[in-house]
C-alpha cells in the first residue's frame, strides 16, 4: 500500500492518520491466491495480513484428518494478528478461499506498531475478541442447527465479503468447511434451488432470493454481525 492509497480493509480505515503512518513503511501489497495458507496451526506466524478483498477460511483440524471452518475473514478483519500479539504461533489454519489482495507486514513490525500505539493495540485485541466470539457461535451453530440453516448462514457471510451474488464454490469445499458429508450439502443445495433461493451449477452458487436466504438462515448470522459491531465498531 503506497502512501497515497486508500485502504479498503475496514480495520485500516478505522486507524487515525498517525497510526496509519506508523504502519505504512512496513506494508506491502500481495495477491491472495486461492488455497494458499496464510497461517498453519502450530507453526510460527511470519506475516500479518489485512485483506482488501477475497476471503480467508479459519479452520481447525480433527484427529480424523477433517478440517472444520470456525470463521470466515475478509476486508473486515486481520489474519495473524492474534498470533503476533501472543506467542507468535498460529492457533489455526488460515486458507485463502476466495482470491483477493491484502496488505501484509512482518510480525515483528506489527508488534512494534502495537507497542507504540495503544489505540492500534486495542483495536487488534477487540478484533481477536470478535473472532473468538465468531468461533464460539460457529461451534454452537454446528452443534444445534440443521445443515440448511447453517448453509444459508455461510452463504450470507460469504456474500457480505465478496459483494457478489455469485460464489465460486464446490459442494466438496462446502462440505469440508461445514464438517458434513457431501451428500448432505447436495440435498440441501438441491432443496434451496427448487425453492428458487439459489441457483447451483458445478463449481458455482448464485444467490437468487436474498430475503428468502436470510429467512432460511439461523440467528447465528445476525449474532456474529452484532458481536463484531459491538467489539470492533464496523458493520460486517
Amino acid at each position: 500500500m503506497t502512501a497515497s492509497s486508500h485502504p479498503t480493509n475496514q480495520l485500516l480505515q478505522m486507524l487515525d492518520a498517525a497510526d496509519l503512518d506508523l504502519l505504512r513503511p512496513h506494508l506491502a501489497t500481495v495477491e491472495m491466491v486461492r488455497e494458499t495458507a496464510l497461517g498453519e496451526a502450530g507453526a510460527a506466524q511470519r506475516y500479518v495480513y489485512f485483506p482488501h478483498g477475497g476471503s480467508v477460511s479459519i479452520a481447525v483440524g480433527l484427529s480424523e484428518g477433517q478440517m472444520i471452518e470456525v470463521a470466515l475473514l475478509g476486508r473486515d478483519g486481520v489474519v495473524g494478528g492474534g498470533a503476533a500479539l501472543a506467542d507468535g504461533i498460529a492457533p489455526a489454519d488460515a486458507i485463502v478461499l476466495f482470491p483477493g489482495t491484502a496488505s501484509i507486514l512482518e510480525v515483528a513490525a506489527f508488534r512494534a506498531v502495537a507497542a507504540a500505539s495503544a489505540p492500534f493495540r486495542s483495536l487488534m485485541v477487540r478484533h481477536e475478541q470478535a473472532l473468538f466470539a465468531h468461533a464460539q457461535q460457529s461451534l454452537l451453530c454446528n452443534t444445534l442447527h440443521p445443515v440448511e440453516a447453517r448453509l444459508a448462514r455461510w452463504l450470507l457471510r460469504a456474500r457480505d465479503l465478496s459483494d457478489s451474488q455469485i460464489l465460486p464454490l464446490t459442494q466438496e469445499a462446502l462440505a469440508q468447511m461445514m464438517g458434513v458429508r457431501r451428500n448432505a450439502i447436495s440435498l440441501v443445495a438441491h432443496a434451496l434451488q427448487r425453492a428458487g433461493i439459489i441457483r447451483y451449477s458445478r463449481g458455482q452458487i448464485e444467490i437468487v432470493d436474498l430475503r428468502a436466504l436470510e429467512a432460511t438462515s439461523c440467528d447465528c448470522y445476525a449474532a456474529v454481525k452484532a458481536h463484531h459491531m459491538r467489539l470492533v465498531g464496523v458493520q460486517r
